[in-house]
């Protein structure tokens, strides 16, 4: 296996885990509805905390539940946890290794919370802590940069969402999922082509806004640790408060600005982007008028809804990032300083 056939193995992982887990799904929720919860305490790290990104728009859209993401720092060093009172305490970590973000789950646990682990290892620390285990079931990971888990994590916070809705209908959306990353994978000898003229890029910003506020981290996270490109992640209202500034003729920003509640946002950053300063634009859209803008252009599946659309847009990402590494001659199975499991505290 490699990093590139991993992210080809994503349509079938992802069919299965809806297949396999929608009844461990259902009833998590069940249990969790039975109890008065005000918010989610949601502990991760790297790859994961950017699933949580994923799950504080979405479960507080969708679902009326304010997410606060851990500071596990207060856990482990402080010694100085927060009070978890009415709190469904989630752990999420590929691995399920990491000492802080099970020392997260252990202090709800203590403090008589319901906690949740969310981990493609359901024999591990994290698993073994909680109340409630969501198994990726995304099979072994060798790739350092995690891509299957991560779409499935993504999957698996959308299943939680819909069945704490109670709207079952949305899992018709959710089984076109796997049909669209297959869409999206059809992209890869164009991305492929796209990577070589950003071969020499040392530096861009990530854009993104609403759910796809996790997808711009990922990104550059993948970009991070695979490319060396120093990538800087942004909501488009964030980069106009101030570090628009750096914006120079040809700075490459990269963007995914789907249909949905923000796209006129994008569209307005993008414009000033395109017109004023000369930018450099990769854009990740299912809009013409978006895609029209860019340099370099990745279309989205038509009909995607914007909820669902960060499974499918992190793929291009994806794609972006593996063919770029191998463009400037970088080892796309074994990135610099890093290490496919790695345990903080």
């Amino acid at each position: 296996m490699s990093l590139h056939s991993e992210i080809f193995e994503q349509p079938a992982v992802l069919g299965g885990l809806l297949a396999n887990q929608r009844e461990t799904v259902e009833q998590i929720a069940k249990v969790t509805c039975s109890h008065d919860l005000r918010f989610v305490f949601l502990a991760a790290r790297g790859t994961s905390d950017n699933a949580g990104r994923y799950a504080n728009y979405l479960w507080g859209a969708r679902n009326g539940l304010p997410v606060a993401l851990a500071a596990p720092s207060l856990f482990t060093y402080y010694k100085q946890p927060p009070r978890l009172r009415d709190a469904l305490v989630v752990g999420i970590s590929q691995s399920g290794q990491s000492p802080d973000i099970v020392s997260v789950l252990a202090e709800g646990k203590r403090q008589g919370c319901l906690t949740l682990a969310i981990t493609n290892e359901p024999d591990s620390p994290l698993a073994q802590t909680s109340d409630f285990i969501l198994d990726l079931q995304a099979g072994e990971e060798r790739a350092v940069a995690a891509t299957k888990t991560y779409t499935s994590e993504l999957m698996s916070i959308a299943m939680l969402s819909i069945a704490l809705s109670g709207d079952t209908k949305s899992f018709a959306e959710l089984e076109r999922v796997p049909g669209w990353v297959e869409e999206m994978l059809k992209l890869d000898d164009s991305i492929a082509r796209m990577a070589e003229r950003y071969r020499y890029m040392d530096h861009c910003v990530v854009l993104g806004r609403g759910y796809n506020y996790a997808t711009a981290f990922e990104w550059a996270l993948k970009l991070k640790e695979l490319t060396y490109v120093k990538a800087e992640p942004y909501s488009s209202a964030d980069f106009k408060h101030g570090p628009i500034a750096m914006v120079e003729q040809g700075f490459p920003v990269m963007a995914v600005a789907p249909d949905g509640a923000v796209y006129e946002s994008m569209m307005g950053m993008l414009r000033t982007l395109r017109n004023d300063k000369l930018t450099e634009l990769v854009v990740i859209s299912n809009s013409k008028e978006a895609l029209l803008l860019a340099q370099s252009a990745m279309p989205l599946p038509q009909g995607i809804p914007e909820w669902l659309s960060p499974i499918a847009a992190i793929v291009a990402g994806q794609l972006f990032a593996h063919h770029l590494t191998a463009a400037k001659g970088y080892d796309t199975e074994h990135p610099r300083n890093i290490r496919k499991v790695t345990e903080t505290h």
